[in-house]
């Protein structure tokens, strides 16, 4: 079992020393206001506000992957002053703290300024080999943003955004980071159910890492109160900073960017659907401009395979943001990214036109996707009734998406012409009732696993190579609801293990790990309905 982190704070670091560059507040418009007070923020792209300080701040975990990048060493992280500047309680020389405001449609809906409600930008940090980091603290207090919130998060949250921000990255998905996890040593109060039952929870900050925090949202918001200036400055700063690539700016190189921010987040719904992650509040203002994941609220993991299957409480009746929908929501999002831009290009056929290639671009991808997590070489146009087959068979009976694509990994095409219930075998790990599979249903599956076993003998690859082409792209570990659940409720105990430990095993979700084989398994009974391991709220 991992040691606690909290345990072995010292200060034995020579003192945390980054190189800030914080060009979006010298490059970009300020709030004139400097009192943090909530308001209707006007042609700024950012409020200067310093975070609130705490009473007895706690180092739980950092990831040393992210310190790696950001030049510190493990003597850094476990100094005590990492843990003051990571919890609020202390600047750093060259710290510029802020909040950025955007805006953004919520379920569908324009909802007006949103902004940094619970979010403290600290600063821009370039690291040794030249590459710019944003250090945000989500937790820090209140902001002009906040509206009538406390700008504070819990530790339940706090956990769930950690844990899942590094998981997603050693998953291979294209994600905002975490650092650090700081418990603050005071109460914060929510109605968790929204059902008029407060309570008081220990607090906690997360210290989140991305190149830029910039979504969809910070283009809208300018649009839509006629701010063009400021909407040309801010996308000029974006395309200067974040895709140099692309050229001066110009009405070409903004139809180039829109076109590449499509792909990127074309790219980054692939990989959702290849793991089973649901986002679940896949809004304007939380879509990255960079095709990142961002804001890990009321997210989730399929476990039985379910394509209507949400973990959004507030999305259980329309079910905008479930599963299967997600590449649709992917491309209403940047229909208003592109409304958003509009006035600077002033050419709507060519906005429309990639916005109906990136049907074609994710179809591409997609379809790749599903050929490798079947361990094809290529996609064939005679694949797609297989992976139709395959998507009903799924749900046929509650079937676990993490553990049958791993099992099937496992068939031999020398077993193809096996009976039923041996060709079956190797599944039966995968059902969450496998006695309540009747006849119907195990003949169905077995016919498709057959027709499976015909494609792979025509692909001309080895069960070995197909094995371990799956292997790579099929995890082992994901971060279950119900895993992320047992790792709260051990910390609201003050005991910090499971957070470690889960942080451990998520780093090599592709690997066999036997010693972690408990954290592999299917959803428990008792985790079906909990709060936390089924569907959650957008309470923090």
């Amino acid at each position: 079992m991992t040691e606690h982190i909290a345990n072995k704070v010292t200060e034995t670091s020579t003192g945390l020393n980054f190189h800030f560059d914080n060009k979006f507040v010298r490059e970009l418009p300020a709030d004139p206001q400097t009192d943090n007070s909530r308001r209707q923020v006007m042609g700024a792209c950012y409020s200067f506000v310093e975070p609130k300080k705490v009473k007895a701040p706690k180092l739980v975990a950092y990831s040393r992957e992210m310190a790696a990048q950001l030049d510190l060493t493990d003597a850094d992280c476990l100094s005590e002053q990492f843990t003051r500047v990571f919890a609020g309680n202390e600047l750093l020389q060259g710290m510029q703290p802020h909040a950025q405001c955007y805006g953004g449609h919520q379920f569908g809906h324009w909802a007006g300024q949103l902004g940094d409600g619970r979010a403290i930008n600290l600063g821009e940090v370039i690291n040794k080999q030249g590459e710019r980091f944003c250090l945000q603290l989500k937790g820090a207090g209140e902001t002009p943003y906040s509206r009538t919130a406390d700008g504070l998060a819990v530790l339940r949250s706090s956990i769930r955004e950690f844990l899942c921000s590094e998981a997603m990255y050693h998953l291979g998905i294209p994600t905002t980071r975490a650092l650090s996890m700081v418990l603050t040593g005071e109460d914060v109060v929510r109605d968790m159910f929204y059902d008029g039952r407060p309570k008081a929870e220990p607090g906690a900050v997360v210290c989140r890492v991305a190149p830029s925090f910039l979504r969809l949202g910070s283009y809208e918001i300018f649009t839509s109160r006629g701010e063009l200036d400021t909407l040309k400055q801010l996308v000029d700063y974006t395309i200067e900073t974040d895709f140099p690539h692309l050229g001066e700016p110009g009405k070409e190189t903004y139809l180039s960017w829109f076109r590449e921010i499509c792909e990127r987040t074309a790219d980054m719904v692939v990989h959702w659907m290849r793991v089973g992650f649901v986002h679940g509040v896949f809004n304007t203002d939380n879509t990255s401009i960079l095709g990142l994941t961002i804001d890990y609220g009321p997210y989730g993991w399929i476990d039985n395979y379910d394509p209507n299957w949400t973990p959004n409480t507030t999305d259980a009746t329309g079910r905008r943001y479930r599963f299967g929908a997600q590449p649709q929501i992917a491309q209403w999002n940047l229909l208003q990214l592109a409304n958003a831009i509009y006035p600077l290009i002033e050419d709507a056929d060519a906005l429309r036109d990639i916005l109906n290639d990136y049907v074609g671009v994710y179809t591409d991808k997609w379809q790749q996707m599903r050929a490798d997590k079947l361990g094809l070489s290529e996609f064939k146009a005679e694949d797609e009734e297989l992976n139709q087959e395959l998507n009903k068979i799924m749900q046929l009976a509650e079937t676990d998406m993490t553990i049958f694509y791993r099992r099937l990994a496992d068939i031999s095409t020398e077993n193809i012409d096996s009976a039923d219930e041996a060709l079956l075998s190797p599944l039966m790990d995968a059902y969450y009732s496998p006695e309540g599979l009747s006849k119907q249903d195990k003949k169905a599956i077995a016919d498709w696993v057959s027709r499976y076993l015909q494609r792979v003998i025509a692909d001309g690859v080895d069960d070995l190579t197909r094995k371990h082409k799956m292997d790579r792209v099929n995890p082992k570990y994901v971060l279950r609801n119900y895993l992320a659940q047992m790792a709260i409720d051990k910390a609201e105990q003050d005991d910090f293990s499971l957070v470690n430990e889960l942080l451990d095993v998520m780093r090599h979700p592709y690997d066999e790990q036997p010693e972690f084989e408990q954290y592999a398994s299917k959803r428990p009974d008792w985790a079906r309905n909990r709060p936390g391991c089924s569907m959650l709220s957008c309470s923090s």
